[in-house]
């Protein structure tokens, strides 16, 4: 596991509503995903570098002058070079769930409100935390990260369904 060491913490469950979301529909992984750019704007998780994850081993805001626009969002870097590795391999270095906070994923919510300073390297991914206890308690309870696995595709027709206005429980996901 790579990641930061931030410790306590407690998480409050706060479930930010969809609908207050600002997404675009594409994702790390499927162009039918949702990212997160929190509540104003088009950048991608807040401005924070995600190749400085995995490169630097800590949470780095980008910046304007180093981004590139992928999936609909706009994500930025804090130089060239990683700018050209994530366009290299855009989903080694995006974050899971489009960057929406994953412990929230494990409970089948959105919190839109993520802490980039919240994260963790599970298994060669990044998932980002609305807080350091998510952060703590998504890395350490196993079960969270298969929870999350399984409850995305109900989360993400969650967000698609709001983005189109459509009632999200008529139609299940596929």
């Amino acid at each position: 596991m790579i990641g930061n060491k931030h410790k306590g913490g407690v998480w409050a469950t706060v479930i930010l509503g969809a609908a207050c979301a600002l997404v675009s529909l594409s994702s790390a992984v499927d162009a039918d995903e949702p990212i997160n750019t929190g509540y104003f704007g088009d950048v991608a998780i807040k401005g924070y570098d995600p190749v400085a994850y995995f490169t630097q081993n800590k949470a780095m805001q980008g910046t304007p002058e180093y981004s590139y626009r992928w999936l609909g969002a706009n994500w930025q870097f804090t130089s060239a070079e990683n700018r050209d590795l994530f366009i290299a391999e855009p989903t080694k270095y995006a974050p899971q769930y489009g960057g929406y906070c994953a412990d929230g994923v494990s409970f089948g919510t959105v919190t839109t409100n993520i802490d980039p300073k919240a994260w963790r390297i599970i298994e060669g991914k990044l998932y980002l935390s609305y807080d350091p206890g998510a952060a703590d308690g998504f890395e350490k309870v196993p079960t969270k990260l298969v929870d999350s696995k399984k409850r995305w595709s109900e989360v993400e027709h969650m967000l698609a369904s709001e983005k189109t206005g459509k009632n999200w429980r008529e139609a299940p996901p596929n």
